[in-house]
């Protein structure tokens, strides 16, 4: 299992970004891996809502069904699968002295054989984690208030 960790902080206020970041389709700006993500059911984005999510990993590209697995003020949790791995994106969101900070962590637990890549990707997935830091901040921080 692979895990990855990150904080960005921001000037945005929560609930813009909270109202943002529960639409995962939205990761196509801010996940430097992901190069499509779109929605697969209608209606209001609700927990179980779904995504086909295309990510490029080591010059690979790869396919995730993923759904909204929480969604509160403070916390939304989406779950990816496929028959290679399960990636869980976990952020938590909370503001203090007009900032928003929103903690984000990654974990990709891969199944059968893809097991054994598992300490030879932690870098890569390290890596990925950097280049979003920049990314969500600029991201976050363009949107309006609402």
């Amino acid at each position: 299992m692979v895990h990855v960790h990150r904080t960005i902080t921001v000037r945005t206020p929560a609930q813009t970004v909270v109202g943002y970041l529960r639409d995962f389709a939205h990761a196509e700006s801010w996940d430097p891996g992901t190069v499509s993500c779109t929605r697969t059911d209608t209606g209001p984005i609700v927990v179980g809502s779904r995504w086909h999510n295309v990510s490029e990993f080591r010059g690979k590209k790869t396919e995730l069904t993923y759904r909204l697995d929480r969604l509160e003020p403070d916390r939304i949790v989406f779950v990816g699968s496929n028959k290679t791995a399960t990636s869980t994106d976990d952020l938590t969101i909370s503001e203090a002295d007009g900032t928003t900070t929103v903690s984000y962590h990654a974990t990709i637990e891969f199944h059968g054989l893809a097991k054994l890549a598992d300490p030879f990707l932690k870098r890569q997935f390290e890596k990925m984690g950097d280049e979003l830091v920049p990314a969500m901040k600029a991201t976050l921080e363009a949107l309006p208030a609402s």
